[in-house]
């Protein structure tokens, strides 16, 4: 199986960037969530308080399941915040919530990275399901077209890591300065934020690491098998 060939060391840098990324956003989040906001707000109060002075009152709010499963969806136009976000008045939660919002105004100017992920999702769950499956039967009965179909398809899925960067990135930061324009959060907590907006950004860093490298060894594999 070529799963466990000696190709597997080119993913290990990126195993260990996902092990650490993981290890920083659960302390990180676990450090700031029982740090209390000085506003006093819940993750619902500051979400519509931001989404009312950001003219996006259209978007509707819900609790759902989940930890850490806070997001928006551009095209149903709402905003889901995990219940302990929703009902949380924390500093994590507060920073959460902004970047769910920022995602909120990207869609809301036309921002071209968000629409390009948006349009790419279903090619790129679909490339990410049978890529795999495609290349392995093409490298066990050496048949190169298959190994061909599967590297495209598993390139649709590494395109939408890559373009999910600069989306998260700019949510991120978007989010710091919705906060600090609407005088949210005071000048010291602007720090902490920051510290849980960038532990999560790092998992998408890692998921893009694991994508790339996994793309290059498939190629070298292809490759050995003319």
């Amino acid at each position: 199986m070529f799963y466990f060939d000696t190709t597997i060391i080119i993913l290990i840098p990126a195993i260990i960037l996902t092990l650490y990324a993981q290890y920083k956003v659960q302390t990180t989040y676990a450090k700031y969530s029982k740090v209390l906001a000085k506003n006093g707000l819940s993750g619902r109060e500051i979400a519509e308080r931001l989404l009312s002075r950001s003219n996006l009152g259209n978007i509707k709010i819900e609790p759902i399941e989940g930890r850490l499963s806070d997001h928006y969806d551009p095209r149903q136009k709402k905003l889901g915040l995990s219940k302990e976000i929703y009902y949380s008045n924390s500093l994590a939660a507060q920073g959460i919530v902004a970047h769910e919002i920022g995602h909120a105004i990207q869609d809301r100017e036309g921002y071209s990275p968000l629409a390009l992920r948006s349009n790419l999702v279903p090619l790129a769950n679909l490339g990410s399901r049978m890529a795999l499956p495609l290349f392995l039967l093409g490298f066990l009965f050496s048949i190169p077209g298959l190994m061909d179909i599967g590297i495209i398809a598993f390139s649709l899925a590494v395109l939408f890591q890559l373009i999910t960067l600069p989306v998260e990135y700019n949510a991120s930061r978007r989010a710091v300065a919705l906060l600090v324009r609407e005088d949210i959060i005071a000048e010291e907590e602007i720090k902490p934020v920051k510290s849980v907006l960038n532990a999560a950004a790092l998992t998408y860093v890692a998921a893009t690491a694991v994508a790339v490298l996994q793309l290059l060894r498939l190629v070298i594999l292809r490759n050995r098998r003319g």
